[in-house]
């Protein structure tokens, strides 16, 4: 029986989570199916960390999965514009999952894209905006920020090791698409296809 929803805790400007969001999306989509929906709770690294990403990291990780794993990504990626702070972006998404799991997906998948795909800063607020308004949103409010803290807390209590990590009742999968190691100080990226036919089997039954 194919799951209805799977639930994810990630970091919005996390390439690896980029990766896997999109892969589960089209296999979903290769299959003809409507379900599972990808719930993604907030795993702000800012505070798993206690500082705001580091842009040369993020860009370095991009730089590994486009050359070595998926070159059609990250298209048009601009590391001045990783962002501080990603609770606006967090605060949309889960102002979007009040309304419910399906269009909590999509914007999910919206600000990513934006981030990744579009160069765009998604903690400016005219940025988010224009999101929010295509989707029928308005301006998150105090609710929103709690939903996200709410989050982070439920993380924190099932023992979240990073972004992204994937729960299926209740075993954790962290980072399933990709292998990611560091080989004589250089970071190395590989396709994890084996590791991940086999979680998306779970996925979908």
């Amino acid at each position: 029986m194919t799951r209805a929803v799977v639930e994810v805790f990630a970091e919005v400007a996390c390439p690896f989570t980029h990766v896997g969001l999109l892969r589960i999306v089209h296999r979903r989509e290769e299959l003809g199916r409507s379900e599972p929906v990808l719930r993604v709770r907030a795993w702000p690294l800012e505070l798993v960390n206690g500082a705001p990403l580091d842009p040369a990291a993020v860009a370095e990780h991009v730089d590994e999965i486009r050359d070595q794993v998926e070159p059609g990504l990250f298209s048009g990626f601009d590391p001045a514009l990783v962002p501080d702070t990603s609770f606006p972006a967090f605060e949309l998404a889960a102002a979007a999952y009040a309304r419910g799991d399906e269009l909590g997906e999509r914007v999910s998948l919206a600000v990513r894209h934006a981030l990744f795909e579009q160069g765009r800063d998604v903690a400016d607020p005219g940025v988010l905006a224009e999101i929010a308004g295509s989707f029928g949103l308005a301006d998150p409010g105090p609710d929103a920020h709690a939903a996200v803290l709410t989050d982070f807390d439920a993380g924190t209590r099932l023992g979240v090791r990073g972004s992204p990590e994937y729960f299926l009742d209740d075993e954790g999968f962290f980072c399933p698409a990709l292998r990611v190691q560091q080989v004589g100080g250089t970071l190395e990226i590989e396709d994890a296809r084996e590791v991940f036919d086999g979680f998306l089997e779970q996925v979908f039954g």
